[in-house]
């Protein structure tokens, strides 16, 4: 196990094992406090990372931050490595790399480059130099990256914010999650995926949703796709009884011990993606899954130790959940950055902060990246606070974001993005819907040439033909 000096004014600190080094180098935040593997003070933090910046890429390979023989997760991180892919940058540091990176994304075909790398990185590598990076190197990088995804709308692109709409209602009745998807709709919200939180995951209540949700979309040809968010097994039982499953939705987290939390690991993933995936029922694509991630996820599980059973920081084991994504190549990914809590991401700050890692991270490891830009009433945090992180991470390229109606989610009670903050992110950056949505929209005259949604009255509106005519 490797041991880790750094001088700074005068004292020399020193941080015993590549786990310690690598929690005391991130930036503040409540969660790596409360598992007791923070850095002690602002100084110790910068000698962190100090020594961090001196690590070599090649550590990561061998020096492994969670056992290679007790977790699932590490095994498939190292065994997937890709050595051609990584050669271009195999001689670097933790500090060389993050001037690599800044230097790529300066000249053209710097989404090329950056593509061609990806396999050759491992979710630490990327979580090490994430913490040696001002903000807008977050941004910066991570603009520069373009990864697509497809099946029956295509993500991803270029110039392109898409929207999940999460029509949630606390009891799912019918009519409240119609009202608020047609809401969605008629603001130009959707094209990610119309995705329900259900209030129970019984196979008869998601059924149900599904349904409904398909009766919605099919009945005026609306070029996106479904999704009910039950635990995996649910959707495979439905899948196999040929319901209409468009997206297959899983928590996940970076460790073994965390996945079986959520009970699940990889083969039952891989089986989920494979169902999903026989069903072909996307036009565009066949990228099927949707995941969903979070800092804080392998905390809350107490399963969040590492090599010589030290805590591991949650942005590091954060990171390591993309490794399960990436290997599913799925649809969408998300991070619900400030949903898990304060005892998490304390404030606005640390919300910022860790939904520019997430996003960063993950679409460096290859991911249709999105963010749930969000917190719960009981943070340090406003809608000042998300108004900043969406606009920057409209800058950055995000792929998604989620909305909800009036940014209230009253079935998780939490608080999200509004469709109104969708439009003013899309207008003030420049950005449209996905392609073939917004195709949609101008064909029924709900956007003009340049993707703005037009003002219509609601007795003309296009979607009436998703209201019962005795409504």
């Amino acid at each position: 196990m490797t041991r880790f000096t750094q001088s700074l004014g005068g004292t020399t600190y020193t941080f015993a094992s590549i786990v310690e080094l690598l929690a005391k180098a991130t930036p503040k935040r409540s969660g790596d406090e409360l598992a007791g593997c923070a850095a002690d003070s602002d100084a110790e933090r910068v000698a962190a990372q100090w020594a961090l910046a001196d690590v070599g890429l090649d550590l990561f390979l061998s020096d492994l931050v969670v056992p290679y023989e007790t977790d699932e997760v590490t095994r498939l991180i190292i065994d997937s490595h890709s050595s051609s892919a990584y050669r271009e940058v195999s001689h670097l540091t933790v500090g060389g790399f993050r001037d690599w990176l800044l230097g790529v994304v300066t000249k053209p075909g710097a989404a090329q480059v950056l593509a061609s790398v990806s396999p050759g990185l491992t979710p630490e590598m990327v979580a090490a130099v994430s913490k040696l990076m001002r903000n807008q190197d977050l941004i910066a990088v991570a603009r520069a990256v373009e990864v697509s995804s497809k099946f029956r709308t295509t993500l991803g692109l270029p110039g392109r914010l898409a929207t999940r709409l999460q029509p949630n209602h606390p009891t799912d009745d019918p009519k409240g999650i119609a009202a608020a998807t047609l809401d969605g709709l008629l603001l130009g919200c959707g094209d990610a995926v119309i995705g329900i939180n259900p209030a129970t995951d019984s196979p008869h209540a998601t059924a149900e949703l599904l349904c409904l949700l398909d009766e919605v979309r099919t009945r005026i040809d609306i070029p996106t796709q479904s999704c009910v968010l039950s635990h995996v097994t649910t959707t495979i039982g439905l899948i196999e009884q040929n319901l209409p499953v468009d997206l297959v939705f899983q928590s996940i987290a970076g460790t073994e011990g965390a996945n079986k939390g959520f009970g699940i690991n990889i083969a039952l993933l891989r089986e989920a993606d494979e169902a999903g995936r026989s069903l072909r029922r996307g036009t565009v694509g066949n990228n099927v899954m949707y995941l969903e991630t979070g800092q804080g996820s392998a905390l809350s599980a107490n399963a969040h130790f590492g090599t010589g059973g030290e805590p591991v920081d949650q942005q590091t084991l954060e990171a390591r959940a993309y490794a399960v994504a990436r290997d599913l190549e799925p649809f969408i990914v998300n991070t619900v950055v400030g949903f898990i809590g304060p005892e998490y991401l304390y404030d606005g700050k640390q919300i910022l902060r860790a939904g520019l890692e997430d996003h960063f991270c993950g679409k460096l490891l290859g991911l249709p990246m999105g963010v749930d830009v969000c917190y719960t009433n009981h943070a340090e945090a406003d809608s000042d606070d998300t108004d900043i992180l969406l606009t920057v991470l409209g800058v950055a390229g995000v792929s998604f974001v989620i909305a909800v109606p009036g940014a209230d989610d009253v079935m998780l009670g939490y608080q999200s993005l509004s469709f109104h903050d969708v439009l003013y992110a899309r207008q003030v950056l420049g950005l449209r819907p996905a392609p073939e949505f917004e195709q949609w929209m101008m064909r029924l005259g709900m956007v003009d040439n340049h993707g703005s949604v037009l003002p219509v009255e609601a007795h003309a509106s296009p979607l009436r033909a998703l209201v019962p005519s005795h409504e």
